[in-house]
């Protein structure tokens, strides 16, 4: 390759070297939030089920806990009373649950900033 074909080229390469340096850099923080919210989706599953496990577990012994204690007087209410308790208790985990996955992190939020940032660079005069 002659002198002036390396000068012409000089820049070219310098800037395919940036527009790397660009891309790898938002590949890596893309792959970083991917991690994350993949972490706290598992955390937030994992939780979820141990919770269900242990209040499975607490609701069957206290139904069958008040069913013996009002057996003989009054075992219709009781279970009609134990029926809209997990009833409410379902529907407060619900909005719980709902709640909790409004509040997520937009999906590859930082990433989506950055490239407009870069785009808002790439366009000023």
């Amino acid at each position: 390759m002659t002198e002036p074909e390396r000068g012409v080229l000089g820049p070219v390469r310098g800037f395919a070297r940036t527009l790397v340096s660009y891309a790898e850099t938002r590949t890596r923080l893309a792959a970083n939030e991917l991690e994350e919210q993949a972490t706290r989706l598992y955390e937030i599953a994992l939780w979820t089920l141990v919770t269900l496990f242990f209040l499975g577990v607490a609701v069957v012994l206290g139904a069958v806990f008040v069913l013996i204690a009002f057996w003989d007087d009054n075992r219709l209410l009781a279970a009609g009373l134990l029926a809209a308790g997990f009833l409410a208790c379902g529907l407060v985990g619900t909005l719980f649950v709902r709640r909790r996955m409004a509040e997520r992190p937009r999906f590859f939020a930082a990433t989506l900033g950055e490239l407009a940032h870069d785009r808002e660079r790439v366009e000023k005069p």
